[in-house]
């Protein structure tokens, strides 16, 4: 459902971070202290920012709202007005909320990474070179997704004249 609320270009912020938080979990155990540091945690969420990621997180709970306020507009399209009103109310109301998602992250990066690591790790991303990976990463993942579609498609028209090949040496004509 989360999915259906995300749009696009956050989607593919949103699936380039839950593709780095799959990575940190496939490490192992946290090598970090745990309950992380308040520091630890601030110097992830300092990460995050510096990585371009909260956008996607950024526009959940805003996407909620709108889609909550779109079904029921389907249903009386005369409150346009007034769900406008209450749509406005509410992100400001849950602004503060809007913000959880990022904290999350930034307890799962505190408790995958020392102190040390997550000062390394941000140095990084505030040099040029870390830089570049933020502007550069949105772009490998979208190339590298069409390119995996491309190979699953080649792959998968191989695989279907292999299965004919063989079913035929059956006597069966797929």
């Amino acid at each position: 459902m989360v999915a259906n609320l995300l749009a696009k270009p956050a989607r593919a912020v949103a699936l380039g971070l839950a593709f780095a938080v799959l990575a940190l979990a496939a490490q192992g155990p946290a090598r970090a202290q745990s309950p992380a540091s308040a520091n630890a945690i601030a110097l992830a969420r300092e990460i995050i920012v510096a990585k371009a990621s909260t956008s996607g997180f950024d526009t959940v709970g805003p996407s909620v709202i709108e889609r909550v306020k779109s079904l029921f507009l389907q249903t009386n399209p005369t409150l346009f007005k007034d769900l406008n009103e209450v749509s406005a109310k509410l992100r400001a109301d849950y602004a503060a909320r809007f913000a959880e998602p990022v904290n999350e992250a930034a307890k799962i990066y505190a408790s995958r990474f020392t102190e040390q690591e997550l000062k390394d790790i941000l140095a990084f991303y505030k040099s040029p070179a870390g830089k570049k990976v933020v502007v550069q990463e949105p772009l490998i993942i979208q190339e590298s997704m069409s390119s995996l579609d491309q190979w699953a498609s080649k792959l998968s028209d191989e695989i279907i004249a292999k299965f004919r090949a063989e079913m035929k040496k059956k006597g069966h004509d797929l």
